[in-house]
């Protein structure tokens, strides 16, 4: 039986809760398709970092900060939608990722790997999930007046745009702690499942981000012991258990 130490854990719990808070607030904003979309944007940084001989992580963080920029300055340029702009940001990436990347590493880059982390990089992933929790925590009541209306946030103080270039600065980061477990395909999905499954069942924001983080976390400790054991992979799992979490959700809602 492989034993999994907690400092292999540490990692994926933090990535876990920051993706649970910040996907509350991308249920919200209406970003359901485009946060699933915007981690894949990580896919050509990964692809020039193997052809450069260099960390992936380091390229698809890269990526995700460079698309990142791209699409909030496209939306207030252009005043598209922001699933808009993430949409055509996304299909050039990916277009683009795919031919830099082939075989075995475009399998590990879409669907992540199972490799434990080293120390350095577990360091630095939890300094990443706590800068993207305590931003979420200090600006939820100025998301949440931005999201009921611009002109009352400006009118309370608020720099809209500033406000949104780092929320999705925020969702970048939280994208980026996960590609190594769940990879550019299903990191999307560990940031939108749990929170539309909080926000079915909670009635209140604070309850909301509560229930989110610990579908999150649950999901994501299950899926990381239950994989060696089912001889499975860890992505896949940890979304398969999420989705579980969502139609019992469905069900104990329907009782209430």
């Amino acid at each position: 039986m492989t034993t999994i130490s907690p400092e292999t854990l540490a990692l994926p719990v933090a990535m876990a809760v920051a993706a649970g808070l910040v996907g509350c607030f991308a249920v919200m904003r209406r970003m359901t398709l485009a946060s699933d979309a915007i981690s894949h944007v990580a896919l050509p940084g990964i692809g020039i970092a193997l052809v450069l001989r260099i960390n992936p992580l380091v390229g698809g963080i890269a990526a995700l900060v460079i698309g990142t920029i791209l699409v909030w300055g496209l939306e207030h340029r252009t005043k598209l939608p922001t699933e808009a702009v993430i949409g055509v940001v996304f299909s050039a990436a990916l277009a683009i990722g795919s031919m830099l990347t082939s075989g075995e590493n475009l399998i590990e880059a879409l669907f992540g790997a199972a490799r434990s982390p080293g120390l350095l990089e577990v360091s630095l992933g939890c300094a990443g999930a706590v800068l993207v929790v305590a931003f979420v925590l200090r600006a939820r009541s100025r998301l949440v007046i931005a999201l009921v209306s611009s002109d009352l946030a400006r009118t309370v103080g608020i720099d809209v745009r500033r406000l949104d270039l780092v929320y999705l600065l925020a969702f970048a980061l939280a994208v980026a702690l996960g590609l190594r477990y769940l990879g550019v395909l299903l990191m999307g999905s560990l940031i939108i499942i749990p929170a539309t499954t909080a926000r079915y069942v909670a009635r209140s924001l604070g309850s909301m981000l509560v229930v989110a983080v610990v579908i999150s976390v649950a999901s994501t400790l299950l899926g990381t012991l239950g994989a060696p054991l089912l001889h499975v992979g860890g992505g896949p799992l940890i979304i398969a258990i999420a989705a579980g979490f969502f139609m019992l959700g469905l069900l104990w809602h329907r009782r209430a």
